[in-house]
């Protein structure tokens, strides 16, 4: 889950179409170093060249680097 700033309910991330959704139409910003990282990454990993667990990686990376917070659940 993603705690976003601005929102009252966090983002709940459960594929990469969410982790696309989520960089493209609800990140507080559009720009930064992993940011963009987590946007390519998650492109590679949609056409299925690297794992999705290599963009959730680069996902939380570019949230750190935004200052949102993450919270991970495990079933």
């Amino acid at each position: 889950m993603l705690v976003r700033p601005k929102s009252l309910f966090p983002s709940v991330i459960r594929s990469l179409g969410d982790v696309a959704e989520a960089l493209v139409a609800a990140w507080p910003t559009d720009d930064g170093k992993e940011y963009i990282a987590a946007v390519k990454t998650c492109l590679d990993a949609i056409q299925g060249n690297i794992p999705a667990k290599t963009a959730r990686a680069a996902l939380v990376r570019a949230a750190e680097e935004a200052g949102t917070p993450v919270i991970a659940v495990v079933h």
